[in-house]
């Protein structure tokens, strides 16, 4: 390696939780239950949350915010945020409006999802913001809509998702 090379490298270490511990058991938390038990550090965070640096900031029925700090260790070979971070947190996000919808037993997961990017992330962007609403909640099919924006209420990327709607059985549970 060059020693222009060794001089410009970065590390970051990412730590997280036993994803066992924290993740939501159908049978016993509601969807918005087990989302307002993450914003307030009850429960910790899925390992994809830490690994991509985002958080999730708020929980209703119906409508979640995740929060991102972009940074260089998110860009692409142009530059700028790749558009994968973006497409992690919408689905995140989308998911999440939906899941908060869910009573104690129902789960669900993505089917499929469209993405709009509209322009550029940058780590000098700031803090962005993906809200995400649920437009439908039915009891096999759902689905959310979900927009990045900055501070200033400019648009990044927006989105919509299909997710399926599922029953979970005790029996589902992993040891």
């Amino acid at each position: 390696m060059s020693e222009a090379k060794r001089e410009s490298a970065r590390t970051r270490t990412v730590t997280w939780h036993d994803p066992r511990v924290s993740a939501r058991d159908a049978t016993r938390i509601s969807g918005l239950d087990y989302l307002r038990a993450i914003v307030e550090g009850k429960i910790a965070p899925p390992p994809i949350a830490n690994l991509i640096g985002y958080r999730l900031a708020e929980a209703e029925i119906g409508r979640v915010v995740f929060e991102l700090e972009p940074a260089e260790y998110h860009y692409n070979p142009f530059a700028s945020v790749h558009g994968g971070i973006a497409s992690t947190v919408l689905d995140s996000a989308m998911t999440s409006a939906i899941l908060s919808t869910l009573p104690i037993g129902v789960a669900c997961s993505t089917l499929e999802m469209k993405v709009n990017f509209v322009r550029p992330i940058f780590g000098d962007t700031g803090l962005v913001r993906c809200e995400a609403k649920t437009i439908h909640a039915g009891s096999r099919i759902a689905t959310a809509e979900g927009k990045v924006v900055d501070a200033q209420g400019k648009l990044y990327a927006h989105a919509v998702t299909t997710c399926i709607v599922f029953k979970t059985r005790m029996e589902d549970k992993r040891d």
